[in-house]
Order: structure tokens, then sequence, then C-alpha cells
């Protein structure tokens, strides 16, 4: 598991915080599914699988890759039927921003989103 450190501001620091590459990854994909229009997170083969077999990823369908003070966000979504598309990434990419910058400090460079489909209720 791979940690990067946030640093505090020097006149609070009393030691180093580090965050795990997946929990920047479990809030962003948390973020994303929040939002209306959003019906799932895509994934790969094995993140389905484990799914399926109980053992939810809340990662799945996210890649973050994570620098000293950056964040760069890979998103593969599934759309609800009848959801303008752009404007639902639009609100994705602001919802995940926000949670990140909040709950991290990190600054997000990119929320970059990938439609892996449509889902029809």
């Amino acid at each position: 598991m791979e940690e990067k450190k946030i640093i505090a501001e020097p006149q609070d620091r009393i030691g180093e915080v580090c965050i795990a590459d997946e929990v920047v990854a479990v809030i962003a994909g948390l973020a994303a599914t929040e939002v209306e229009g959003v019906d799932s997170m895509a994934g790969n083969i094995t993140n389905d699988l484990v799914g399926k077999l109980g053992m939810k990823s809340l990662q799945k369908g996210v890649r973050v890759e994570v620098t000293e003070q950056h964040v760069t966000v890979d998103l593969a979504l599934y759309i609800k039927y009848n959801y303008n598309i752009p404007e639902v990434s639009a609100k994705v990419q602001d919802r995940v921003m926000s949670a990140i910058e909040n709950m991290t400090g990190l600054k997000v460079l990119e929320v970059n989103i990938r439609i892996a489909g449509v889902n029809i209720d």
C-alpha cells in the first residue's frame, strides 16, 4: 500500500500525516456516486467479480495519481439513461474535486471521466 505525505503548515507541524492512495480513490468513488445521474462505477473484470462475491471495492473504477501535494483522478462511470452526460460529468468533476480537497488538503489538478456505458433501469 503506497502512501503519500501531506505536510501540515509549519506553525501547526507536530508530525506527518500519511494518506494512502487507496483512501483518495475511495473518497473520489463515493463522491462520484453521490451525483444524481451516476448509476455506478465501472471497473475491470477482477473488481466486478470481487464485487459479486460480496467484497465490494469502494475504489472500483477509480485510478488516482498522488504526488507531493497534487492529485490526478481518472473515473470510469455508468450513467443512468435519460441524463445529460456533459452535465452529470461536470457535476462529478466538481463533487470529486471538492471532496478530495476538503478531506485531504491536496490540490486536485484533473478529474478525467470515461463514460463506460448507459444503464437503463
